[in-house]
């Protein structure tokens, strides 16, 4: 079916590119399908804005699904009215309002991934009738291929005339979560057809004595689908960012925190000892059990309501906040939990927060960051990473600080990357607040080895930076934090 617009649109871009831009849409603008694998806060937006209206121009398609996370719609519909001439439609879960709408002469449509799994039938029909293609932003929401989610976008996706899947962490946690993207793309060619093979090849090895063949064969994964694949880091695109500093902050529990976090570590070494659970490659049940420790050393509140006393973290944070001079920086707290993030607005009222987490409505964080960008009195944003750490620009703040952080690379990544960014001028500080003796330390060597992976998946690293930096015995030094005799020095004194 074509549409019979009454004027005909104007494609060309509202504002001009930066040269990696234009390069990118070059790449890839006459391929059926395409990964964009940019570096967040390198304006994929704009690159995928430019390849759509491309495609409009030539008539390779009638009209366009930008596909996104619930969260970030309103973000691409301002994104589109900036760079395009363009009004974009959104498509919700009432299906007969869809229906309305895909019988209208749309160019654009913006919607969320569960848009499309609850209104299958009737995307099945529309793609039937019209030419159509398809950006997946956060293109990781479909990285487990058992997923209903997965699953659905499987099925569909040769119907559509272009694909682009769309993501600055395409191993948004372990090295096989590139499959089911790149399935969605060539429906298994070049990563096969497997996912429990690719999975069993390429998740992290349980000890070191593996690192030399493992490394080799990450390093092939970016080959496979180098002839579909762009990306660019912010070093190789030849932007001048300023420069992003990790600081590591060692940080002792207090008193009563240190006895809680004992209580629960050996609860824990003797229910893994138990289990002969420590081998903990593709343990996300053990992952999960660990998570109260990772509570624990943030703050005992989040495991025990009577706790009254300060965590080791805050202490050290407020600390922070005299060196950071917060009249003149504005900074950014980011806790994986919303009780931690409620508990520490109360705490920092002076500052006048503001918070984003997941039990608000949208609306309701869209002001918190409007008010947190706008407002000169508002000095402190608190949010956890599954509510903010994509699409947003964060970049009036420079310091973020982790009060604590989960086991996602993608998590600490994307929610590193929203004040380290197009349009920051100052340098970037990342404050990681890690508890001495505890979980929180081999967080930190998990986060490594998932990242030193990544970036040889991606092609960023070399195979002998790869082999110089990979730390992968994790089982081991797991043990050693689950010993009784780890955190009997974090006690502050009295």
């Amino acid at each position: 079916m074509g549409f019979n617009l009454r004027k005909p649109p104007q494609l060309s871009p509202k504002m001009g590119a930066y040269p990696y831009q234009l390069d990118a849409v070059r790449a890839i603008r006459s391929f059926e399908y395409a990964a964009i694998f940019h570096e967040q806060g390198l304006g994929k937006t704009k690159i995928a804005i430019d390849l759509i209206l491309y495609w409009l121009e030539e008539d390779l398609v009638e009209t366009v699904f930008v596909v996104t996370k619930k969260t970030l719609v309103q973000n691409w519909i301002e994104e589109i009215a900036a760079h395009s001439h363009i009004t974009p439609r959104t498509l919700s879960v009432n299906r007969a309002k869809n229906s309305i709408a895909l019988n209208s002469p749309v160019l654009f449509y913006v919607l969320n991934y569960e848009v499309i799994l609850s209104n299958l039938e009737l995307m099945k029909s529309f793609l039937d009738t019209c030419r159509v293609g398809i950006i997946l932003d956060e293109s990781q929401k479909i990285k487990n291929p058992d997923s209903n989610l997965a699953t659905c976008f499987h099925s569909i996706a040769d119907k559509f005339e272009r694909r682009i899947i769309m993501t600055g962490t395409p191993v948004a946690n372990r090295p096989y979560d590139i499959w089911s993207q790149i399935k969605f793309l060539d429906n298994g060619k070049v990563l096969g057809n497997s996912f429990s093979e690719f999975k069993s090849d390429f998740d992290l090895p349980p000890n070191a004595t593996t690192k030399l063949e493992y490394g080799l064969g990450l390093s092939k994964v970016m080959g496979k689908i180098r002839q579909f694949s762009i990306r660019d880091t912010k070093r190789t695109a030849g932007l001048e960012l300023p420069d992003k500093t990790i600081c590591i902050h060692s940080v002792k529990l207090a008193k009563r925190q240190s006895e809680i976090y004992a209580l629960y570590r050996d609860k824990m070494a003797y229910e893994l000892q138990k289990d002969k659970g420590f081998v903990i490659d593709n343990a996300e049940d053990i992952l999960k059990r660990l998570l109260r420790l990772v509570q624990c050393a943030s703050n005992p509140i989040l495991v025990d309501g009577e706790y009254n006393e300060l965590p080791g973290k805050f202490t050290k944070m407020v600390e922070l906040f005299n060196e950071i001079d917060l009249k003149s920086n504005k900074v950014i707290i980011w806790s994986g939990f919303v009780e931690n993030v409620e508990w520490l607005c109360e705490k920092l009222e002076q500052y006048n927060p503001q918070k984003v987490h997941g039990y608000m409505p949208v609306d309701e964080r869209n002001e918190s960051i409007r008010r947190f960008k706008s407002d000169d009195s508002c000095r402190i944003f608190l949010a956890t990473p599954g509510a903010a750490k994509e699409g947003l620009t964060l970049t009036v703040a420079n310091h973020a600080i982790f009060f604590d952080r989960s086991f996602s690379l993608d998590d600490y990544l994307q929610a590193q990357d929203r004040i380290h960014r197009i349009s920051q001028t100052q340098i970037c500080y990342i404050h990681n607040l890690i508890a001495k003796d505890t979980i929180d330390e081999w967080v930190d060597m998990l986060l490594n080895a998932k990242f030193q992976a990544a970036q040889l998946t991606q092609g960023d690293i070399t195979r002998e930076n790869f082999d110089e930096a990979f730390q992968c015995d994790l089982s081991n030094e797991l043990q050693q934090i689950l010993s009784p005799k780890a955190g009997k020095d974090t006690v502050n004194e009295a």
